[in-house]
């Protein structure tokens, strides 16, 4: 597993950026190092492994079989993890940030039980195979999404609600009028992907709510 790791070590708390569909990129290194002048320690994580980034065949195969596997796609995260904590130190909490693809991983590792403090998805999916079973989470939830996302419809906002309350999960759930998938994204036009676009507003107040809710947390 490739990785790229910022900020302090130790830090008072680490932070797992997980990326979307296209693997560890440019937007995934950047978020880390957004998330690293916060003064946290952070590790951007590569889901797929050498080589696999760029190529368009081999990244669908690895997505769809993590997304259709939650306990690989668990494993695969808690090795993350596992390096993140070697940098943060052993006593720092740790939190999953992730976005689109990466919003599904930090979210599976909080249905999973994974020893995390928290878990926030950015434009992620909602939708699992494997829905939390009451008592499983034990991580607090943050999800923003925007509320003009096709790609992750209003049904699969709905299925997650009804699963986390049935879970007794303390969540949170942010929806940005207009925003579409993808919307920290700086490079994603409009109409260039259907259903995906840079949105400011939405990565700019998404960025602070998750910075206000991490903060909280790992007081």
């Amino acid at each position: 597993m490739t990785s790229d790791q910022y900020g302090p070590s130790p830090a008072p708390a680490g932070i797992l950026v997980i990326h979307g569909g296209a693997g560890l990129d440019d937007h995934a290194r950047a978020q880390a190092r957004r998330w690293a002048t916060l003064g946290y320690a952070v590790h951007a994580c590569d889901m797929y492994g050498d080589g696999v980034a760029g190529d368009r065949t081999r990244v669908m195969a690895e997505l769809t079989a993590l997304r259709d596997d939650p306990g690989r796609l668990t494993r695969r995260a808690e090795a993350g993890l596992a390096v993140l904590r070697s940098h943060a130190g052993p006593h720092a909490p740790l939190a999953a940030v992730g976005y689109c693809f990466g919003g599904l991983a930090a979210l599976t590792l909080a249905r999973q039980g994974s020893p995390i403090a928290a878990a926030v998805s950015i434009h992620g999916t909602l939708s699992t195979v494997a829905p939390a079973q009451p008592g499983a989470v034990s991580a607090r939830l943050l999800v923003c999404h925007g509320a003009s996302d096709p790609h992750v419809p209003f049904t699969q906002v709905s299925d997650f609600s009804e699963e986390m309350e049935t879970a007794g999960a303390d969540w949170q759930l942010i929806m940005y009028g207009g925003a579409q998938h993808g919307f920290t994204h700086t490079s994603a036009r409009p109409g260039a992907t259907p259903g995906v676009a840079y949105d400011e507003v939405a990565d700019q107040r998404s960025f602070s709510a998750a910075a206000s809710f991490l903060a909280d947390t790992f007081t």
